[in-house]
């Protein structure tokens, strides 16, 4: 297989943080500017909750779509696709005139939301197993980085130009982004990076097939992190979408104080989510349970310490309230990047987007009703129990469910290992002498 120079596998990871780092500070967005947005459509909590979860509902949908055309078609084109819908629909939401008409655009942002698997798909068929896990963890940072992104344009662009004209702005970022994959992303055939195809200088073409598709019933690994993937987004997306907010009315911080806190907490859960990869890769060349075990670990420790940080006093400084969410965060995205890689490590190359896709679609599955669960807690017993119960009650879900994940993943990991001895046993018997 012809060697891909080190300066494009840059250029090409450097294209996917923009795309996501982007795209995430446009999706995280509506986070920041939810009270503007209640004013202007006079909402309560429960009606805004439910912006939140119409995008994921229909993202959750279109997760499975994307993983059969990721496969199906040549992934930097659906990427690209996915870009320029990134910009429409988000220019749709900065002109709509009432509650409905906002509500069905922002709902609509859900279709490029999905978008995600055919990158992680691409990394799996540029970079080998003991490299994934650290690819995955700096794009897993997009998100958090996204998330401070969507903070400094708030507060640089709110009051200057208003909420609509800054999704009118990132929509239109959404279609540059779309040019540059169109044109600088090449696709690479799947199973490119499988140590078994190092000796095979011209694979064939897999593409998506059924049969592989339902074979991987056969990996109990993918039920627990199915469950895990359930509950796990819940914290995200409550903290995402509510945090801003709860920082604003509960804790009662102006933005000047809210800004660096938020940063600080973001810059943690970027450094952990680069480690928390890091760490996957080095303990899985020890043990094949190495990457879910430092996902579990981070899930543990998340489950403690996000319950201390909500329960401190309402009097805390905001000092010593940020460095206990800063800690607290750190572990947040301990188990994203060492998910996708272990799902990348026992589905076979063909239909690692729709495993993909599906894992991500049972999570928003869970996760749609997150912001709309909070915001109905929030109208009985404030927007603090609110989070605190959510989250709490998930994170402790997911930890047991990651724990079970454990259990099997050595036996699934080595399956696929000796699945593609055979394919490669196979095309060099079938190939002249």
């Amino acid at each position: 297989m012809k060697t891909i120079a080190p300066r494009y596998k840059l250029f090409l990871v450097g294209v996917f943080i923009a795309f996501m780092l982007l795209h995430q500070a446009d999706k995280l967005i509506i986070g920041q500017v939810l009270e503007d947005i209640q004013r202007d459509f006079s909402l309560d909590d429960a009606q805004a909750g439910a912006i939140g979860t119409g995008a994921l509902i229909v993202g959750a949908v279109c997760y499975l779509l994307w993983g059969y055309l990721y496969d199906r078609y040549a992934r930097p084109k659906m990427l690209a696709l996915a870009s320029f819908i990134w910009g429409i629909t988000t220019s749709l939401s900065a002109i709509a005139t009432t509650f409905p008409a906002f509500l069905a655009a922002r709902s609509s942002t859900g279709i490029d939301d999905s978008s995600y698997p055919g990158i992680y798909s691409l990394v799996a068929d540029y970079f080998p197993p003991e490299s994934r896990g650290r690819v995955n963890g700096w794009l897993q940072l997009t998100a958090p980085v996204g998330f401070v992104l969507s903070l400094v344009l708030v507060l640089a662009l709110d009051g200057v130009i208003g909420w609509r004209n800054i999704f009118l702005f990132t929509g239109g970022l959404g279609i540059v982004v779309g040019l540059f994959i169109l044109f600088g992303v090449k696709n690479r055939p799947r199973g490119s990076a499988e140590p078994e195809m190092s000796a095979i200088s011209d694979i064939p073409t897999y593409q998506f097939q059924w049969s592989s598709l339902t074979a991987l019933r056969k990996r109990k690994t993918l039920f627990p992190l199915l469950a895990q993937g359930f509950f796990g987004v819940f914290p995200l997306q409550v903290i995402t979408f509510w945090f801003f907010s709860y920082l604003e009315r509960e804790r009662g911080f102006e933005s000047g104080v809210i800004f660096p806190i938020m940063a600080a907490s973001v810059l943690m859960m970027s450094i952990g989510a680069v480690v928390a990869g890091s760490l996957g890769d080095r303990f899985s060349q020890r043990t094949r349970r190495g990457r879910l075990l430092v996902a579990a670990v981070g899930i543990g420790l998340a489950t403690v310490l996000l319950p201390i940080t909500l329960l401190l006093p309402p009097d805390t400084s905001p000092l010593v309230f940020g460095a206990f969410l800063a800690v607290t965060a750190f572990f947040v995205l301990f188990s994203g990047p060492n998910v996708i890689a272990t799902i990348h490590e026992v589905a076979p190359p063909e239909v690692r987007s729709s495993a993909l896709s599906v894992q991500y679609f049972v999570e928003n599955i869970g996760a749609a009703g997150a912001p709309w669960l909070v915001g109905l807690i929030s109208t009985q017993l404030g927007l603090s129990r609110a989070i605190l119960i959510v989250a709490g009650v998930t994170y402790v879900l997911c930890l047991l469910c990651m724990l079970l994940a454990t259990r099997t993943v050595a036996e699934d990991v080595e399956a696929l290992r000796g699945e593609m001895r055979v394919r490669t046993a196979e095309i060099l018997a079938a190939r002249p002498q």
